[in-house]
């Protein structure tokens, strides 16, 4: 029987997927097999040493400490793109809600109640200080062109806006895709920053992107630029930011990732984190982090794996040996050489590697010793 620490609450359909027979789900259980989690944080959570995989049910994994898991032989699961519908529709109405001023001009109505008669007249004559432009015809710099960023493009072009997308690891056949939609697409943010109406972000927060919003990348936008940030809040020096916003070089922020300094100016529209608050999208997630643990702790496959790399894997085997390691061209002939001295006839051999860690999986006929090998941990499966 496997057993699943929940550490949020995961959708009972993602739940479903498990076998109810095979897997026990709950959120407190000794000895996990493996962890669901949504956005607890786990940085000074110490894993039990039965622990070998954690399944983020969403694309962000800044909760997680992925390198420290990899050095134990953790593998951390996201779930990119099963959430990627619910935060594009939240990014549209942003676009909306940066250029209409449709927040504030509710909370201004709701102090018309008691003016009885008078709200009519009221309403027309305080609209004017709601007005906006329209979004069509518009120029909106999408900042990564991943399953968010893609999908975003797509319906703010169906709106009328002209694309231009951002994303250095786009494949050749990807940017040939986008650019027959009709998109620019740029490996240089400077583009963006100088030809954008409308900018929206959907990068990962780390070293390389935290504070990309700043004094400098603003002073190149255009005057009145409005950004949309749903991704990570730290992906803008908040500071600059709001400067720029009392000077009016920016005309609106709206973000899903507010702070105490942001909540109540006036610049900013402030959503409390909604961008995957959906019925479906929690399904989604749970789903697809349900079914990458089961994957893997029944048959060794990983997939969308953010600290080792991915290896997918017939389901049929005898016995597997599944090695993950630091990464090492000889990694494979030492485990085979062990195989053969153990009398296991090797099936297959399966190899993977991705910054810096290794993933060797041998297919054989039966078990053999393995305590020779210098491994970070080793999963046999039967």
């Amino acid at each position: 029987m496997y057993k699943i620490l929940t550490l949020n609450k995961i959708s009972k359909i993602g739940l479903s997927v498990l076998d109810a027979a095979k897997y026990t789900c709950a959120d407190e259980v000794a000895a996990p097999d493996a962890v669901l989690v949504r956005s607890a944080s786990m940085h000074d959570m110490i894993l039990d040493a039965n622990t070998v995989a954690v399944a983020r049910a969403g694309a962000g994994v800044n909760n997680i400490p992925l390198a420290d898991y990899a050095d134990t032989g953790v593998v951390v699961f996201n779930t990119p793109g099963a959430n990627a519908n619910a935060v594009k529709e939240l990014v549209i109405c942003a676009l909306l809600l940066a250029s209409r001023k449709v927040a504030a001009a509710v909370e201004w109505a709701k102090g018309l109640k008691g003016e009885g008669e008078n709200v009519p007249k009221l309403v027309e004559k305080g609209k004017s200080q709601f007005a906006g432009p329209e979004i069509s015809g518009k120029t909106l710099g999408v900042v990564g062109m991943g399953a968010i960023g893609a999908l975003v493009a797509d319906s703010a072009a169906a709106l009328g806006m002209k694309i231009i997308g951002f994303d250095p690891f786009l494949s050749e056949a990807r940017i040939r895709e986008f650019t027959e939609k009709g998109y620019k697409i740029t490996t240089e943010l400077d583009d963006i920053w100088s030809e954008s109406d409308y900018i929206t972000l959907h990068l990962p927060l780390n070293d390389g992107t935290r504070g990309i919003i700043n004094a400098q990348s603003i002073a190149k936008m255009k005057d009145g630029v409005r950004i949309v940030n749903m991704a990570r809040g730290e992906l803008a020096d908040s500071a600059e930011l709001l400067a720029a916003l009392d000077s009016g070089k920016v005309a609106a922020y709206v973000t899903d990732f507010p702070n105490e300094a942001q909540v109540d100016h006036s610049g900013v529209t402030a959503i409390p984190h909604l961008g995957a608050s959906t019925p479906e999208s929690e399904d989604n997630c749970a789903v697809m982090a349900a079914k990458e643990v089961s994957d893997y702790l029944e048959k060794g496959v990983i997939l969308h794996s953010v600290n080792y790399p991915d290896l997918d894997l017939p389901d049929s085997f005898t016995v597997r040996t599944c090695f993950l390691h630091n990464e090492d061209d000889g990694f494979a002939t030492k485990a085979e050489d062990a195989a053969k001295a153990g009398g296991a006839q090797i099936e297959k051999t399966y190899i993977a590697a991705k910054k810096g860690k290794g993933y060797t999986v041998i297919d054989t006929d039966k078990e053999f010793d393995t305590t020779g090998i210098n491994a970070i941990r080793v999963r046999i499966l039967k």
